[in-house]
């Protein structure tokens, strides 16, 4: 049994590599089975046989994805109390949208059967943005609840505020993603009104 499920992570994993390599060189209209199949160096019938089609492939590679965040939200509270509140978000909007992560945007954004699918299996908004979003409103209140936003800071108002501002700031493929100082600058002014006690 063991070795089977072995396998089936190791396809699992070339096959997304594969299909993230060709979002980032192509974008997500280059993205089909016969792409990642030839990009992964494997027959066609290879991902056939472990997805029921090619948006549940797409699907689970970006519930790949959506696990990613998950985790990031979960370092990012750890580190609730300690250095400051902008550098950690300005570090985590950056690991958050990576080239991958903004390339999987634009694909979920550009297919309305995926979409469809994802919505079917509970993804409320667009995956990834709706679990970033979650992630930093999260962690806003972790930091109010120690006394470092003021007492009305609204989680709800700023998450959404900091990763629209920071999807946007990465979402242009043709300039390339911003330095980390583009991004601190959007987290201080967003988070400016919040912060004037104790700072950011």
């Amino acid at each position: 049994m063991a070795p089977t499920g072995v396998a089936l992570r190791d396809v699992r994993a070339q096959l997304f590599a594969a299909a993230e390599r060709v979002l980032l060189r192509d974008g997500p209209s280059a993205l089909t089975s016969r792409a990642v199949t030839t990009e992964a160096g494997c027959a066609k019938g290879v991902l056939h046989r472990h997805f029921a089609d090619f948006d549940a492939f797409l699907a689970e590679l970006i519930q790949d994805r959506v696990a990613r965040v998950a985790r990031l939200g979960e370092s990012l509270r750890a580190a609730a109390g300690t250095g400051t509140v902008a550098g950690h978000l300005t570090g985590a909007l950056g690991d958050l949208f990576d080239p991958v992560a903004v390339a999987v945007v634009a694909l979920i954004t550009s297919r309305d059967g995926l979409r469809a699918r994802l919505r079917a299996a509970g993804s409320t908004g667009v995956p990834l943005l709706s679990e970033a979003t979650a992630a930093v409103a999260a962690y806003l209140a972790a930091e109010r609840g120690l006394g470092r936003l003021a007492p009305d800071a609204d989680p709800d108002v700023l998450a959404p505020t900091l990763v629209g501002a920071a999807h946007l700031l990465f979402a242009d493929r043709e300039s390339g993603p911003p330095d980390a100082e583009a991004v601190r600058r959007v987290v201080v002014t967003v988070l400016r009104p919040t912060c004037e006690a104790t700072g950011p």
